[in-house]
């Protein structure tokens, strides 16, 4: 069977056509970028390098990494790929593909370099989706993924506050898209934005607030916000893995040298196609 949901990929396609990204700063997209791409070895890539956006959405952090790299192959299944091929317009060094993840659009053993953040938790096998990634990867390639973490570095209050949420997306992505669309604008403003400000605030008092819900989105706009709502609550499948599963899942494809990023989000991890 197909690695891929159809009514997940169908709730992503209404995403980004209404989040297109168009309305974040470019101040905003570089501040997250860094924090996805911290650990992402810029300096060992090949000159020229050909790589893989695998789950591209909007084409937002597609449109940092093509000016550094020789090519970039954005790939979607959803209809964000057109959002993509609209926003990275004029870039004659994007590819677009749509395709899922086990499609294998690309040739084994041929990029230099992939990533795939904040998407393959959304597929119903992750780890099969982690194999095909590499497969398309030479020997020595680096592979940059984000997953969803298990909250396994927080608190037994903070875990339980994420299952009482889990149920409330497990409502909501049931919802018809404008009503999904309303529900999640209301949650941003009366959960995101309240707590994330106050994680804000209190900071500006020297106060440690790594451990506060939301605590991530003190320095993002309102807009980052609804568009994380509806990603968080508005998405039928999703899955989360601990560290200790995610760094199974990517030496079991076939990376060596897996490393985590210390910092939010959780989890970003790196690992190198053994040669």
């Amino acid at each position: 069977m197909p690695n891929i949901d159809p009514k997940t990929v169908a709730s992503f396609s209404d995403e980004w056509m209404r989040f297109d990204q168009s309305d974040m700063s470019e101040q905003e997209v570089d501040k997250i970028f860094v924090d996805y791409f911290a650990i992402f070895p810029w300096t060992q890539l090949p000159r020229n390098a050909e790589g893989f956006d695998m789950g591209c959405g909007s084409g937002r952090w597609a449109g940092r990494v093509a000016p550094r790299v020789g090519h970039l192959h954005c790939i979607d299944p959803s209809r964000a790929i057109d959002v993509a091929r609209r926003n990275l317009a004029g870039r004659e060094n994007v590819s677009f593909h749509s395709a899922s993840v086990d499609e294998r659009c690309l040739p084994p053993n041929s990029q230099d370099f992939g990533y795939s953040l904040g998407v393959l938790h959304h597929v119903p096998d992750t780890a099969a989706a982690v194999r095909s990634c590499v497969e398309m990867l030479k020997p020595g390639a680096p592979f940059l993924v984000y997953l969803y973490y298990a909250f396994d570095n927080r608190s037994t209050l903070y875990r339980l506050t994420w299952r009482c949420a889990d149920l409330m997306r497990r409502l909501i992505c049931r919802l018809p898209p404008k009503v999904k669309h309303a529900v999640t604008d209301i949650l941003a403003l009366t959960v995101y934005f309240p707590l994330a400000r106050t994680a804000r605030f209190a900071e500006m008092l020297g106060l440690n607030v790594d451990g506060l819900p939301l605590s991530y989105y003190r320095k993002h706009s309102f807009y980052t916000m609804r568009t994380d709502s509806r990603d968080r609550f508005g998405t039928p499948l999703e899955q989360r893995f601990s560290k200790q599963e995610i760094c199974a899942m990517l030496t079991g494809a076939g990376l060596r040298e897996v490393r985590f990023s210390p910092s939010p989000p959780y989890w970003c991890a790196i690992g190198y196609k053994c040669e």
